[in-house]
């Protein structure tokens, strides 16, 4: 499984991260698009995701700011992750 962020907006009404979910078997694909609670769509063999965050997005402070990949890079590692453990219960 690779996770990307393809875009991210913390200047939203609700700011939200965009994924991008690769390398996943159909089966897995349609259990998360149909399991997880966050807006999810599948196009072609890629999933997207994108997460709204009302109390704290991960790119706000302002070492994340002068650090932005690195904090990406984070947000791609933890949401690769949560899919995993999400996917052991399917």
């Amino acid at each position: 499984m690779i996770v990307k962020i393809t875009n991210f907006d913390e200047n939203a009404e609700i700011p939200y991260v965009d994924y991008e979910v690769s390398q996943l078997m159909q089966n897995q694909m349609d259990f998360l698009n149909n399991n997880l609670d966050e807006e999810t769509s599948i196009d072609d063999d890629i999933l997207k995701i994108r997460v709204y965050f009302e109390d704290f997005f991960p790119f706000q402070s302002d070492v994340a700011k002068i650090r932005l990949e690195d904090f990406i890079s984070r947000e791609e590692i933890e949401m690769n992750v949560f899919l995993s453990s999400f996917l052991e219960d399917m």
